[in-house]
């Protein structure tokens, strides 16, 4: 055979080589089609026409064909394992496969340099060793042939048809003894194989280095095909041309050529001539420039992403930074840094290193680059080892989790977070972890991990009990949830109150927060009212609770207005309401020997006395108070308050209602009011019941929630309104309104909790509604638990906003209402005439812009703002509740994970688990009597008219005169004012006055937010 090639061939020569190929693939593929067609016939005919002598053949036959066929099948399994390299042997195959297809290729541009004159000598061996690689292309053809399945879809593919084209012209050669290059470069096609060869190599593990190789397999590939396809046609010129209209290009030219078309560069020093080449340069452009405009970004998209998200955090001594991973989304992090930086006041000295399981959108690498000073994200996941230690998990300051809020599998959700905190505290047990979940009973996996623990600052934000608790809370005490939302997070919109108050003094609790300091050791030995009156008229303070500490453990409880049985030890935790740290630091520096007559707050410095006051540990103080609620069975001094209409206050035991209090039962921890388990169908309300038509003064909750809907966990609802702190006259009736179908599978967590009923309806009906009582109910609560996935936000509330109009639709002239409600009604607002009763409505929203369809301009002005409207109807009303604000609380707890404990405190009605373990460890009581006196640790929130023995001239009053009475006849301690707006006001809105000013004066429609000790109790009777 001759080892020398002509690139320029005559046309008949060059169809000798391209005949055997077309006629072996369209003979077997017409045979493929025929043997199908054949198959099909003959399984028609046998089930139509020959099923009936089938059967009455013998069936030895069929028995041996059907073993030849098994055998058959179990080769062709085996084959077809080896060839997807699923064992050691077919991973070998296909590696050398590739390998031998590359080698290939390397002979063909041996062979092209020879033809093309470089005066480059090869040995002949060379062509042999060609033959011998395309014999062994032909036996894995074969097995490639037996092993698939669809034989037709095996016929088709790319590198069947590469086959088809490369292996008969070398035999056909060997025939001829004439050797032609041919279509050859199709070979470089295989290089498609090469990214599943580095995977198998593994060489290639990461999504990265993946994804760069398939790119570069795709565009390599098509260049040299392309670039080979061209040199063939421009070589040889079109065959029906004659004389040849063929031009000489070498095939680095040919390469050029390509590069040039695919850039759309196009120089035009080299060009295609014959028809053939300008065809495929028409189609080759479309296809080659989309090509090549996408892999040019998209390299340089992952080699910058790899450079940025897979870096490492370098770790600076003293310099502080904090993990963020979980939910990393545009939302989400566009919320937290919002919430971070207005935490920071604007100066911002930690950073931000955000830990994301993918890469950010556009959208989101904007946000980060416009946080670039002092945020960078990583790629890659809190589960893996490997990310942590970049990121520098174990120096950080806190690692923070973000929970998927509208996630439609909430426990998925929260499972997934719980594995994160134990993959850090597995690594890192010294780590502070912050951590969102949303469902409260997953809670309970949290304390099985061994390093979790308050000791290293590690905190959980339940997003449903927090959220439950709120709505639970403004059931009783309407407004309660716009007071604490501008207490703990967010800040009232001033501006807009300044358009409607025309007095400022309202417009001063616009910086008031929550914040904690030390007490000075001077306040040891003294009560909590003391301390706390101490603070309002010495130092301009409103002192809510303090943090006890007891235990070995080191275990601590917030106390919100504790009894007087309590006594401060040193080193003791406050909580004030405040406008700054500065004033809240006069609480450590008030000094008995050098303040005592100082008057002004501002003028109380630190100074260099010591105080020597001595206080008992919290477990004397602790024994001392069980003793004096227990022992004898005397409560101790009670307050009464009976002159405040339309709530008495009388004495916690409830003398002469022996009946109903011997209905009192606790749960173990003494947290709960508790029953037995109630069956579902004695809870469950019917039109005709006896019970439905008593209903009056009762908690109205509607629920939209199906069979499938996640649960919501209505037990965070109930628990706060059955605590202890609440005497068992004190406990209103709820009703959930809803399907049964959900409303059964929430029924098992509270089917517990006294005075509870279950109404199969829809809050959507006017009817149902009217079957509970709606105008008869003291509050109404609506919740949502479907998750509809709509692509406009806007109708995720759907339901809620319509059952919320539905509802302030059937508001009813108060004619047959008790004179409880009458009272409500005008104490809300309502005293003009003829009255009307307000039914105060608590909406869940998912989105919170939502709101705009539930509030609307009173007076139906067009020129007051959107806004603006927000403003002076639902949202300071505490009408509307949105998920948003609880987002806030992640920021918050990072700075002062106390804050967090306070709230939670006020929410819950003022349960601790820590007291809870603490007092049935007692060995000296029997837990029936710790459990007794367990609630009388505990306070509970109310919205109280003035009362008539407070008040000394109605003109004289100011908020500080009220506060004083108020703590010292009955121990309430008030906190904020729910006042009237002012006219016109139709609706009789009212909005929240967080902490106001001392010399604010009152109003005889104001209505004080108080905490009231357990020992004053509130009261329907008149």
């Amino acid at each position: 055979m001759a080892g020398k090639f002509n690139l320029i061939c005559a046309p008949s020569f060059q169809l000798a080589f391209i005949i055997p190929s077309l006629f072996l693939f369209l003979g077997g593929l017409f045979t493929i089609l025929a043997f199908r067609l054949a198959r099909y016939a003959y399984g028609f005919s046998i089930e139509r026409i020959w099923m009936k002598k089938v059967r009455d053949k013998d069936v030895w036959p069929h028995k041996r064909k059907q073993k030849s066929v098994y055998w058959i099948r179990v080769f062709s399994m085996q084959v077809e394992m080896m060839l997807s390299a699923q064992t050691s042997m077919g991973c070998v195959l296909v590696i050398l496969v590739f390998l031998l297809n590359i080698g290939s290729l390397i002979i063909y541009f041996v062979n092209l340099a020879e033809a093309e004159e470089f005066k480059i000598s090869f040995p002949d061996s060379i062509l042999y060793v060609d033959k011998a690689l395309n014999v062994f292309f032909v036996l894995y053809f074969g097995l490639r042939f037996v092993a698939a399945d669809d034989k037709l879809r095996f016929w088709l593919q790319l590198n069947s048809l590469v086959d088809f084209f490369t292996i008969p012209p070398v035999f056909v050669s060997y025939y001829l003894k004439r050797n032609w290059l041919g279509l050859r470069f199709l070979r470089a096609l295989r290089l498609l194989e090469l990214p599943r060869i580095l995977q198998f190599l593994r060489i290639t593990k990461n999504n990265y280095s993946i994804k760069i190789s398939k790119l570069f397999a795709v565009f390599i590939s098509t260049w040299l095909t392309a670039a080979g396809f061209i040199h063939l046609v421009e070589n040889n010129g079109d065959p029906w041309v004659q004389p040849a209209n063929s031009q000489s290009l070498s095939y680095f030219k040919c390469m050029y050529l390509v590069m040039m078309t695919m850039s759309t560069v196009g120089y035009g020093d080299v060009v295609v001539q014959t028809t053939l080449g300008q065809t495929f340069n028409i189609f080759f452009i479309i296809g080659g420039l989309v090509l090549f405009a996408n892999f040019i970004p998209e390299v340089v998209e992952i080699v910058e992403s790899r450079k940025n998200y897979k870096s490492s955090y370098e770790v600076v001594s003293g310099k502080n930074y904090i993990v963020v991973c979980g939910n990393i989304t545009l939302e989400s992090v566009t919320t937290f840094l919002r919430d971070f930086l207005l935490q920071d006041k604007g100066s911002v000295c930690t950073e931000i290193l955000f830990l994301g399981e993918s890469l950010p959108s556009l959208e989101l690498e904007a946000v980060f680059k416009c946080y670039s000073a002092y945020t960078t994200f990583f790629y890659g996941s809190a589960l893996n080892s490997e990310d942590l230690k970049r990121v520098g998990m174990g120096s950080t300051n806190a690692c923070l989790i973000l929970a998927d809020v509208h996630s439609p599998q909430p426990y998925t959700e929260d499972t997934s977070n719980i594995m994160r905190v134990l993959s850090i505290k597995n690594h890192y047990p010294n780590t502070r972890v912050i951590l969102q979940i949303i469902q409260s009973h997953n809670k309970a996996y949290l304390p099985n991990i061994p390093s979790w623990g308050r000791r290293t600052g590690d905190s959980i934000i339940c997003l449903a009990e927090l959220k439950l608790g709120f709505i639970a809370q403004s059931c009783l005490v309407p407004g309660l949830s716009t007071l604490l939302t501008n207490l703990f997070i967010v800040e009232e919109d001033t501006e807009t109150k300044r358009k409607y108050l025309k007095d400022k003094m309202l417009l001063e609790d616009k910086d008031y927060k929550v914040m904690t300091f030390q007490l000075s050791n001077d306040f040891a030995g003294m009560t909590f009212i003391e301390v706390c009156r101490l603070c309002f008229v010495k130092l301009n303070l409103v002192l809510l609770g303090i943090e006890l500490r007891f235990g070995s453990q080191g275990e601590s409880a917030i106390l919100i207005n504790p009894s007087a049985q309590i006594k401060l030890h040193r080193n003791t935790m406050g909580f004030f309401i405040a406008r700054s740290l500065a004033e809240v630091k006069r609480a450590q520096f008030y000094c008995k020997a050098c303040h005592s007559d100082i008057r002004d707050p501002e003028q109380i410095k630190k100074c260099q006395c010591k105080s020597r006051l001595c206080s008992k540990p919290f477990s004397e103080n602790w024994k001392f108070f069980i003793e004096s609620h227990v022992s004898d069975g005397e409560p101790a001094k009670s307050r009464s308050l009976d002159v405040l209409p339309p709530q008495s206050f009388v004495n916690g035991d409830f003398e002469g209602q022996g009946e109903e209090n011997s209905r009192v039962t606790l749960d173990s921890t003494g947290m709960f009011h508790w029953c037995d388990a109630v069956p579902l169908q004695e809870a469950l309300l019917s039109c005709k019941d006896q019970a439905a038509l008593n209903l009056q003064d009762h908690i109205l909750v509607c629920v939209f929630g199906d069979a499938s809907s996640p649960l919501i966990g209505l037990q965070d609802f109930v628990m706060p309104l059955r605590a202890s702190n609440f005497i068992y006259h004190e406990l209103k009736d709820i009703v959930f309104l809803g399907s049964l179908e959900y409303l059964q599978r929430e029924w098992k967590f509270i089917q517990n909790f006294p005075k509870l009923w279950l109404f199969s309806g829809n809050a959507l009906s006017c009817a149902d509604l009217r079957a509970v009582k709606v105008q008869d109910c003291a509050a109404c609560a609506i919740l949502s638990s479907k998750t509809t996935a709509s692509s406009n936000p806007s109708l995720v509330d759907t339901e809620s906003i319509l059952a919320t109009l539905n509802i302030r639709s059937m508001q009813v002239r108060m004619q047959s209402v008790s004179t409880d409600a009458v009272f409500r009604a005008k104490a809300l607002g309502n005293q003009s005439q003829p009255c009307y009763k307000r039914i105060p409505i608590t909406t869940e929203l998912k989105f919170s812009p939502n709101a705009q369809f539930i509030n609307q301009a009173p007076s139906g002005n067009p020129e007051i703002p959107e806004q603006d409207q927000l403003f002076i109807t639902g949202v300071p009303a505490g009408a509307i509740f949105s998920d948003s604000f609880l987002n806030s609380l992640l920021s918050m707890t990072y700075y002062n994970h106390h804050i967090l404990a306070l709230l939670q405190t006020l929410v819950t009605s003022g349960t601790s688990p820590a007291l809870g373990e603490q007092r049935l460890e007692e060995g000296s009581r029997s837990p029936d009597d710790v459990i007794h006196g367990a609630s009388r640790l505990g306070c509970k929130l109310a919205l109280l008219p003035l009362p008539r023995r407070l008040l000394r001239g109605f003109l004289e009053d100011s908020f500080g005169d009220i506060y004083c009475r108020a703590l010292d006849l009955f121990g309430i301690l008030c906190f904020g004012l729910y006042r009237l707006m002012e006219e016109p006001n139709p609706y009789k809105n009212r909005f929240v006055i967080a902490r106001p000013a001392s010399d604010l004066k009152m109003l005889s429609t104001d209505l004080l937010f108080c905490v009231v000790p357990f020992n004053t109790a509130t009261t329907d009777d008149l």
